[in-house]
């Protein structure tokens, strides 16, 4: 049972992250929901201790980090463009752009 209340506490962290990440973006709210449930139902099946299903739930934690600390959402100035502000959460965080030859065999 402990392996089910591991899932279930990486989902919510997941969907927190979500919410916190897209606030007052409804659409974004409801997509992110539906895929984050859907990534878990996938996983549903898993036998709780098996590698795979702590490649999951690691995935789930890095997936909640990765929203918390990488995604800024941008707001419409009354201009027309658009303006980010980063929070603390922010700070210090980079993302390494993968080079042609990483691209390449993901194709």
């Amino acid at each position: 049972m402990a392996a089910a209340a591991e899932g279930l506490a990486a989902y919510r962290a997941v969907l927190r992250a979500a919410r916190r990440t897209f606030a007052g973006d409804q659409l974004m709210l409801k997509e992110s929901a539906v895929e984050i449930r859907r990534r878990f139902e996938d996983h549903r099946g898993l036998t709780p201790g098996s590698d795979d299903a702590a490649r999951a739930l690691a995935d789930a934690r890095e997936g909640g980090h990765f929203i918390t600390h990488m995604i800024v959402q941008a707001t419409r100035a009354p201009s027309g463009s658009f303006v980010v502000k980063p929070e603390s959460v922010h700070a210090g965080a980079t993302l390494e752009v993968p080079s042609e030859e990483i691209l390449s065999k993901l194709k």
